[in-house]
């Protein structure tokens, strides 16, 4: 049985959030090669956390 870490209010931290989202940010910029994506990608990041 694995180990699982119960939430308590199931929120992340901002800056986890951050993390999670900076590789498929950074795999968007090479994909597309655009730093217009990168900026979408971090504006739909800052939305979700409500800034």
């Amino acid at each position: 049985m694995a180990y699982t870490r119960e939430s308590g209010d199931g929120n992340r931290h901002p800056l986890v959030a951050t993390l999670m989202a900076l590789p498929l940010a950074v795999l968007l910029l090479l994909v597309f090669d655009g730093w217009e994506t990168v900026a979408t990608q971090a504006s739909s990041v800052g939305e979700m956390l409500g800034r």
